[in-house]
């Protein structure tokens, strides 16, 4: 039976295959529909598939770190199940492995792992383990020294949130230190030079109105402008917060004290910037029986 191109569409709408999937499937059984969709199926394509529209938007971020390259990557999953799964762990650990050798999430995706890409990897785990689950990103930070940290540790250098902090300087403990800070506080950027200029001017709007809704003169209201203006840097950017260790200096200040220089972190948590999509359990019960 000749495959033709409607029919290789109507079996990707009704399994949501790939192209080539569909094609092959639907070759290797002579274009009989029901049996292309069973070997889909079987493949586990399919059942992938179905399950690639479904948020994720649990998982783990884990850390590898490699000489002065560190890198954070998140994997997610529907739920926080999956995420203390070890064959679910096992596959992030081998991923953020893979990541060092990589300069992006794109090219992370087509890596090696084991002798099947990153992407594919997720596809057979996402008909294994049954949820659905995406490499949704990938940070890297390099530096003299790069150290990590993971909040919430679900196994080793992996967890809830990955930090990485880059040093001039051999001070480890310290590093750690700043990284746990840096997992607590979530600053917006290292210092006022590199922080996101909208930010800035958002919060510079919002300042000025309120500053002016106070009647006082010009003159004054530039002078509050500036006076809050550093309050909101010393919030927001990670040299100039109180450190959580010692609140009394600010951590550029321990910085200095330590012997070292911070010259970069990232910071990734799970989910983060994700619109979850809340059930209650007894929806959630009633969608699982109807499969």
């Amino acid at each position: 039976m000749a495959i033709t191109a409607a029919l290789v569409k109507e079996l990707r709408d009704k399994t949501g295959a790939g192209m080539m999937d569909a094609k092959k499937a639907l070759t290797e059984n002579d274009g009989d529909m029901e049996a292309a969709v069973d070997w889909l199926r079987t493949k586990g394509l399919a059942k992938a598939a179905k399950k690639s529209g479904r948020t994720a938007a649990e998982g783990l971020v884990a850390v590898a770190v490699e000489g002065g390259k560190g890198v954070a990557v998140e994997v997610n999953s529907e739920t926080d199940f999956v995420a203390k799964n070890a064959e679910f762990q096992s596959m992030v650990k081998a991923i953020s492995a893979a990541a060092l050798t990589v300069s992006d999430v794109e090219a992370l995706k087509a890596a090696d792992l084991g002798g099947k890409s990153v992407e594919a990897t997720l596809t057979d785990k996402i008909a294994t383990i049954g949820e659905n689950m995406t490499l949704r990103r990938m940070e890297t930070l390099e530096g003299a020294s790069v150290v990590s940290y993971v909040h919430n540790a679900a196994a080793d250098g992996m967890g809830k949130i990955g930090v990485l902090v880059a040093l001039t300087g051999d001070n480890e403990a310290f590093g750690r230190q700043v990284a746990m800070h840096v997992a607590a506080i979530n600053p917006a950027s290292l210092s006022e030079d590199d922080i996101d200029p909208s930010l800035v001017e958002r919060e510079k709007a919002v300042l000025t109105e309120q500053a002016r809704e106070s009647g006082k003169p010009e003159n004054i209201i530039e002078n509050m402008i500036k006076g809050r203006m550093k309050k909101f840097f010393s919030e927001v950017t990670l040299l100039n917060q109180a450190f959580v260790i010692n609140p009394d200096l600010t951590v550029g200040a321990a910085a200095k004290e330590a012997g070292v220089e911070i010259t970069g972190f990232v910071r990734v948590e799970v989910g983060e910037g994700i619109e979850k999509v809340e059930e209650d359990f007894a929806a959630e019960v009633a969608k699982a029986a109807q499969g």
